[in-house]
């Protein structure tokens, strides 16, 4: 790999605030499929987050007066920066998280999308006139928090940052990112050299990737007063928990166990295409993955055999080699507990049709049928590639089915009759939901949230942006004070 920036690598030992400044910690990151040091970075405790956001806050006050087009302009240098970079960043993404080069090629061309789109918010209305009496403007608009804390995981880190990162900054934020410290290139650094590049004033972006006692600080500190968080439901309530009782508004994107819905007059091989997808794509490290098959019984042995083929002949290997389908899983940890997932699963009764084996951090893709409520493949969020089979009789039952979880992320439904799937879809506790479709859908432009514990039923992207990253202020204008009765 002919990687400049890797080679150059301003971030080893580093964090970054509009400089790359020296940290009193080092943290190595490595390459899930080779299981060598692909570089190292710094790495944060509580006291470098409080002295970062004690910068963004200084930064953030001259931020929000600069004039909006000159905002916008820095946002479409930026886009264009990660353009140049596109090939080169691509594969850097692939080998960092131990995604396929197409996952690496989407998440720069969402990122660069996500650019665009918050250039352009920097130009939108961002507030509205309120009825008054006729001596008296009265308006409400819409203003940043001030520093937005965004915490990223380790699957998909460059989209999963910048869709936060963006709009804060483009509503007035500064923003404090802490990125996985598994992924911090990814979720953080490339991102600091496009802004770099772009001219974004010193102390506004910053990235200091850390463990948990980062996280907390960065929920703690005063100068922060919003936390934006994409990870693990566990993770989620601390995070939930430390900024309610600091009174900071929060974000919370976590895990699903999405459903996917087959219905008997579905078209099998597309059916058997979308499952594949929405359950193996990137090895299954997906919050929206096709985490529960639920086919209706008269198809189940046709759909299943179809399901088969495919995992059997899925390439699995290093993913930069380019002739692979799944790359590895991003640690050992994962690699253990989704075998523990299957193997429970099996001994409590399903069957392995194929897959539920490993070597190194590479997991075979795995078909499960014969899975019923109470086994843990149908309960909890595997994060690897397993296809889990559950058949239904009446479409009653496969509602019953479906909404049989505590999360609340995505469901879909498959079928010939779209008006028959739509009544299913409409039944569905979901905050995402897709009909003739798999589970692992974003546009970027749609708000994209869940409910249960998915999420604390707040959405980011598109029209929840403006929502999310600023609050409403009150603003009453009269030319003369009025003479009150006291």
């Amino acid at each position: 790999m002919t990687n400049s920036i890797l080679n150059t690598a301003p971030w080893k030992g580093a964090f970054f605030n509009g400089d790359w400044v020296s940290a009193p910690a080092t943290n190595s990151v490595y390459e899930p499929a080779t299981g060598e040091i692909l570089t190292e970075t710094g790495m944060a405790g509580a006291e470098d987050i409080q002295a970062a956001a004690t910068y963004a806050a200084k930064a953030q006050r001259e931020w929000v007066k600069v004039p909006p087009r000159e905002r916008a302009a820095i946002f479409l240098k930026a886009a264009d920066y990660l353009q140049r970079y596109f090939d080169e960043f691509a594969e850097l993404i692939a080998r960092e998280t131990g995604g396929i080069i197409p996952k690496g090629q989407h998440e720069m061309r969402e990122a660069i999308l996500l650019l665009q789109l918050a250039s352009g918010m920097t130009l939108q209305p961002d507030g509205l006139t309120l009825a008054s009496t006729p001596d008296c403007m009265s308006y409400a608009r819409r203003i940043p928090h001030g520093v937005v804390g965004v915490i990223s995981p380790f699957n998909f880190p460059l989209i999963l940052s910048i869709r936060s990162i963006a709009p804060a900054l483009a509503t007035g934020n500064a923003v404090v990112t802490k990125p996985d410290p598994q992924t911090p290139l990814t979720g953080g650094y490339l991102l600091a050299l496009a802004f770099e590049d772009a001219g974004l004033p010193k102390g506004l972006y910053q990235v200091l990737p850390g463990a948990a006692e980062a996280g907390t600080a960065l929920c703690e500190v005063p100068e922060i007063g919003m936390v934006a968080f994409t990870g693990s439901t566990a993770a989620g309530r601390k995070v939930g928990e430390t900024c309610g009782r600091n009174l900071k508004k929060v974000a919370l994107e976590l895990g699903g166990k999405s459903s996917l819905i087959v219905l008997e007059d579905a078209d099998l091989d597309l059916a058997a295409s979308n499952i594949a997808w929405g359950a193996y794509m990137h090895q299954g490290q997906i919050c929206m993955a096709s985490g529960r098959i639920l086919v209706q019984e008269s198809i189940a042995a046709e759909l299943t055999a179809k399901l088969v083929e495919k995992a059997r002949h899925l390439p699995v290997g290093n993913p930069i080699s380019g002739q692979v389908a799944l790359g590895p899983l991003i640690n050992q940890n994962q690699i253990q507990k989704v075998h523990e997932i299957v193997q429970d699963t099996v001994n409590a009764g399903a069957k392995l049709e194929t897959g539920g084996q490993y070597e190194a951090l590479f997991y075979a893709p795995t078909v499960l049928s014969g899975v019923k409520p109470g086994m843990r493949s149908f309960d909890e969020e595997i994060f690897g590639p397993v296809v889990s089979i559950t058949t239904f009789g009446t479409d009653a039952e496969a509602v019953e089915l479906a909404n049989n979880t505590e999360y609340g992320l995505a469901g879909a439904v498959i079928s010939a009759n779209i008006g028959r799937a739509k009544t299913i879809g409409d039944q569905l506790q979901v905050g995402l939901m897709h009909i003739n479709d798999q589970t692992v859908n974003d546009e970027c432009v749609n708000p994209f949230g869940g409910c249960g514990i998915s999420g604390n039923g707040t959405s980011v992207c598109g029209p929840s942006d403006w929502d999310t990253y600023t609050h409403w202020q009150w603003v009453t204008v009269k030319n003369t004070p009025p003479q009150y009765p006291f």
